[in-house]
C-alpha cells in the first residue's frame, strides 16, 4: 500500500473511522433490507469504500461534489451522519427529504456544498461542471467532484459533460469507479478498451489510473487531481479500479460472477489491506482499533434506534413541495455585484456621426398648431367626434355565390341551397330576393 507522508497520524485514523463506518453502516442496512424495514433499492458499496473515501477526503470544505448510489462514504466524509442514511432509506418523516424518496437522492447545497444525487446515468458530469465553472466565475478556488461508473460511461451524457468540461477547462474531477460489472455485464463488453482513463486523451485533458482498494493510493490520486484542477489546469479524469462484490443491488444475487473471481478481490479487501498498512506503519494498535470500533457501534446502535422509531410522513405531505411558493421574491445565494455585470466602457471613438438620423416628429404643441387647434396650456384636448358608420352594401341579384375559390359545380348547388334554407328566415321584405334568385 502507498505510504503518505502528508497526512498526519490522526488523518489516518479518519480514513479508517469512515470505511469501517461506512461497510458497517451498509451491512446494517442489508439487514434491514430482508426485513423489510427499507423502503427503496438498496445499492451497496459493500467492497469498494476506498474509492468514495479516499477521493472525497482530498477535497476541501469549500468544495462541491454530486455522489452516486454507492457513494454513500463521501456523504459520511462530508459530514452527514448514519441517521441520516437510515432515516433516508426507510422514508422516515425524519428523513432529508422527510419520507418523499426511499434511496440516496438528498444533498445540502448551503451548508456541505453537496448535489444531490439523480437516476440518469452521466448527467451529473454537465451539472457539476456547471457548479465548477459557476465557482470560477465568482471568484471562488472551489473544485467539483462526482463519479461514474464503468457502465454509466457509456452513455451520452459522459461524453457530451466530459468534452464540454474539457472545453471550458472547468475545475472538475470525474471519478471513474471501475468495479467490473455494468449489473450483468462485464468491463470487457462494455467498451473495446483496456483502461477507460485512455479516453482522456481524446478531450485533452490528464487522468490518473489507481488501484481502488488501496485508500492511500486513491487519497494520493485524488489531492494530486484536485490541486491541478484548483490551479487552473484544466479536469481530470481518474479511474479508480475496484470490485462490485455484491449484486447490482440487494435484489441481484449477482449468480453470472464467476466465483474465482469474488474468490481474488477477497483478498484486496480495502479495510484489511489498510488495517495491516497502519500496524505496519505503527499508526495505531489494537486498543486504539478497539476503541475505534465501539466507538462505531455506538453511533450506529444510536441512529438506528432513532430511524426505527421515527415516523413515517403525514399524507398531506404528498401535496406539499409539489410548487415553488413565492419563487419570485426568492434571493439567490451566490451572486456578483452588479458593476461587475456591466460590459466596460467603449474607448473607441466612432468614425462618423450622423447629425439628422431618423424622421423628424414635430411636438405635440406644434402638432396642435399646425393642425388649427391650438389650445390653452392645461386645458384638456377636444374630444374628437366618432366617424359616422359605413352604410352595408345592398345586395343585388348579379352578387355571385361565396363559394371558396377552386370548387366545382356540386360545391355552387350547394352553396346555392344553402343559401335558400337561410332566407327562409329572413324577415318579410327580402323574399321578394328569394323569388328572383330562384329564377335564375
Amino acid at each position: 500500500m502507498q505510504a503518505n507522508a502528508k497526512l498526519t497520524r490522526e488523518q489516518h485514523l479518519d480514513l479508517y473511522y469512515f470505511m469501517q463506518l461506512n461497510r458497517q453502516l451498509e451491512e446494517r442496512m442489508v439487514r434491514l433490507f430482508r426485513q423489510n424495514k427499507i423502503v427503496g433499492g438498496l445499492y451497496a458499496s459493500l467492497g469498494q469504500e476506498a474509492v468514495s473515501i479516499g477521493t472525497a477526503y482530498a477535497l476541501e470544505p469549500r468544495d462541491w461534489l454530486a455522489p452516486m448510489i454507492r457513494n454513500i462514504g463521501a456523504l459520511l466524509v462530508k459530514g452527514f451522519k448514519p441517521r441520516d442514511i437510515f432515516t433516508q432509506h426507510m422514508a422516515r418523516y425524519t428523513a432529508p427529504t422527510q419520507g418523499k424518496d426511499g434511496t440516496s437522492h438528498f444533498g445540502d447545497l448551503k451548508v456541505r456544498h453537496v448535489v444531490s444525487p439523480i437516476s440518469m446515468l452521466g448527467d451529473l458530469i454537465p451539472v457539476m461542471t456547471g457548479v465548477a465553472m459557476a465557482g470560477r466565475y465568482l471568484g471562488q478556488k472551489i473544485v467539483a467532484m462526482t463519479w461514474i461508473g464503468d457502465g454509466g460511461s457509456s452513455t451520452g451524457a459522459f461524453h457530451e459533460g466530459l468534452n464540454f468540461a474539457a472545453t471550458q477547462r472547468a475545475p472538475f474531477v470525474l471519478v471513474l469507479e471501475n468495479n467490473q460489472w455494468a449489473y450483468s455485464t462485464p468491463v470487457a463488453q462494455q467498451a473495446p478498451l483496456k483502461n477507460f482513463a485512455d479516453r482522456a486523451l481524446a478531450y485533452g485533458i490528464a487522468s490518473h489510473i489507481v488501484d481502488g482498494n488501496d485508500v492511500m493510493a486513491v487519497y494520493a490520486a485524488a489531492k494530486s487531481a484536485v490541486e491541478q484542477c484548483r490551479a487552473g489546469r484544466g479536469p481530470v479524469l481518474l479511474e479508480a479500479k475496484t470490485m462490485r462484490m455484491r449484486g447490482h443491488a440487494q435484489h441481484d444475487p449477482a449468480e453470472y460472477v464467476p466465483q474465482a473471481m469474488f474468490d481474488y478481490w477477497k483478498t484486496q479487501d480495502p479495510i484489511a489491506r489498510y488495517e495491516a498498512y497502519l500496524t505496519e506503519h505503527k499508526l495505531w494498535d489494537a486498543a486504539k482499533k478497539s476503541e475505534i470500533d465501539a466507538r462505531i457501534e455506538r453511533e450506529l446502535d444510536v441512529d438506528q434506534k432513532f430511524a426505527e422509531e421515527s415516523p413515517m410522513p403525514p399524507p398531506e405531505l404528498a401535496e406539499q413541495g409539489v410548487y415553488c411558493d413565492g419563487c419570485h421574491t426568492v434571493e439567490a445565494d451566490w451572486r456578483r455585484p452588479k458593476q461587475e455585470l456591466l460590459p466596460p466602457a467603449s474607448s473607441v471613438e466612432p468614425v462618423w456621426k450622423v447629425t439628422d438620423f431618423g424622421a423628424f416628429v414635430p411636438s405635440a404643441p406644434a402638432a396642435i398648431a399646425a393642425a388649427g387647434r391650438a389650445e390653452k396650456p392645461g386645458a384638456k384636448p377636444a374630444p374628437t367626434p366618432l366617424a359616422e358608420p359605413e352604410a352595408a352594401p345592398e345586395l343585388t341579384e348579379e352578387q355571385p355565390l361565396r363559394v371558396p375559390f377552386g370548387r366545382g359545380p356540386k360545391d355552387r348547388a350547394f352553396e346555392r341551397e344553402r343559401l335558400e334554407k337561410q332566407e327562409k328566415h329572413r324577415k318579410p321584405f327580402v323574399k321578394h330576393r328569394r323569388d328572383k334568385r330562384g329564377k335564375h
